[in-house]
């Protein structure tokens, strides 16, 4: 098997090479990873340092991760962080801002043995953190070797995996972690299925990270003045599927203020929805703060995690198509949450989790949505969901303390 893999990572190569003569994306995926050794090189000569190491997919995971460096940099002040990622997308977001508590952000080279050798040999972590997922077999075998000690958290697994249908060349790979952090009992249980037992739940990160978005939440006086005393809601990343059922039911609500955050910017699906409305509408880069629309359309980047502040009810999309967005940021401020009807529950674990606490609610048709909006008009029915969530989240913090607290431990042991 170690065979077929390095041969699919050699015409992946190739693949890539060729996508790149034709494809934009795939060209980008290729040509941001030049001079990726020399800019690494540069940064460790600079600073030769204790290091850890955190790598992550995207820009979801990073959000995980930033908890637990944090956590690190608290008790290891000293401590270099760098974080690398797989995804352009996730790399482009990161990259443009300060980020807190790093020293470095970087991508990760293509699996082969002799980039992962030459990705260790500069590095030279003491620590090597995966967050969730995106295992590489080649990274994870030239970590090994050095005897670094490797941590994955926020692990979320299901049965259909790769890793528990057999025993092999992937589970081989999973269990070369020292310790893995689970979110849940589901995934615990799948890792000691496997006889996998240098395992413990730790919850999921993100709960700790919503927490502190909401208590740094941006401030907009505009927005403040704007809702005032209207019931306000907030809908999140939402996709064409999303709006189908939204417009009908902001239609037949015009006494109440609509923040609506798209998850693509383009503004072609902006102007049809605002022809499907009988609503005043106004894009946030264009509005007159004299007017008072009743529909806000937000066409940036970077103010959704703290509009939820505004919001009664919100609504987060992307479940109808490749995935439910982070409904965790509405449930940070306290507040309830409406999705869509998911296909695939397991991939998304605290869908399910946040319905048996109440503070969650999944629609799958207009009839569905109409029928949760008006429990959630009832001030019983919103308080009883409104607590529900302020519980469910307090009881979850504190992710990242167990996760540092317990590798200080398992380290010192070495």
């Amino acid at each position: 098997m170690k065979w077929i893999y390095r041969i699919g990572i050699f015409f992946a190569r190739i693949l890539l090479f060729l996508g790149g003569l034709f494809i934009p994306k795939i060209r980008h995926f290729s040509s941001s990873r030049k001079n990726l050794f020399h800019r690494l090189v540069e940064f460790r000569s600079s600073k030769p340092g204790s290091l850890a190491w955190f790598h992550v997919a995207s820009l979801g995971e990073y959000e995980q991760a930033k908890p637990v460096i944090a956590e690190l940099k608290r008790v290891q002040p000293n401590q270099l962080i760098v974080v690398s990622f797989f995804s352009p997308s996730g790399f482009d977001n990161v990259v443009k801002k300060t980020q807190t508590y790093i020293d470095f952000i970087t991508y990760l080279p293509l699996d082969s043995k002799t980039m992962a050798e030459k990705f260790l040999n500069i590095l030279q972590p003491s620590i090597v953190f995966f967050v969730k997922y995106d295992l590489w077999h080649q990274h994870i075998a030239a970590i090994k070797s050095r005897r670094i000690p490797l941590f994955l958290f926020s692990a979320s697994f299901r049965p259909d995996q790769i890793y528990f249908k057999r025993d092999g060349f992937f589970r081989k790979i999973l269990v070369q972690f020292d310790y893995i952090f689970t979110q849940n009992q589901n995934t615990l249980d799948l890792l000691k299925s496997i006889d996998y037992s240098n395992t413990s739940i730790a919850g999921d990160t993100r709960f700790d990270r919503v927490v502190e978005t909401a208590r740094n939440r941006k401030d907009f006086p505009d927005l403040l003045d704007w809702v005032g005393d209207f019931p306000t809601v907030v809908a999140g990343s939402v996709w064409q599927e999303d709006m189908d059922l939204l417009i009908p039911l902001m239609n037949a609500n015009p006494g109440y203020r609509w923040i609506i955050a798209p998850h693509d910017l383009n503004p072609e699906p902006m102007n049809r929805w605002a022809d499907q409305l009988s609503l005043l509408i106004a894009r946030y880069s264009q509005w007159d703060k004299k007017e008072a629309p009743d529909v806000l359309f937000i066409d940036n980047i970077g103010m959704l995690s703290s509009l939820y502040q505004f919001a009664k009810v919100a609504y987060v999309g992307g479940a109808f198509g490749k995935g439910l967005h982070n409904i965790l940021e509405p449930l940070g401020f306290g507040i309830p949450v409406i999705f869509g009807k998911l296909k695939n529950i397991a991939k998304f674990p605290e869908s399910a989790e946040s319905q048996a606490n109440g503070c969650g609610f999944e629609v799958s048709d207009l009839e569905s949505l109409k029928l949760v909006f008006e429990q959630l008009e009832q001030p019983d029915f919103y308080q009883e969901s409104a607590d529900s969530a302020q519980n469910w989240v307090k009881k979850n913090i504190g992710a990242a303390a167990k996760i540092i607290n317990k590798v200080e431990k398992l380290v010192s042991r070495a």
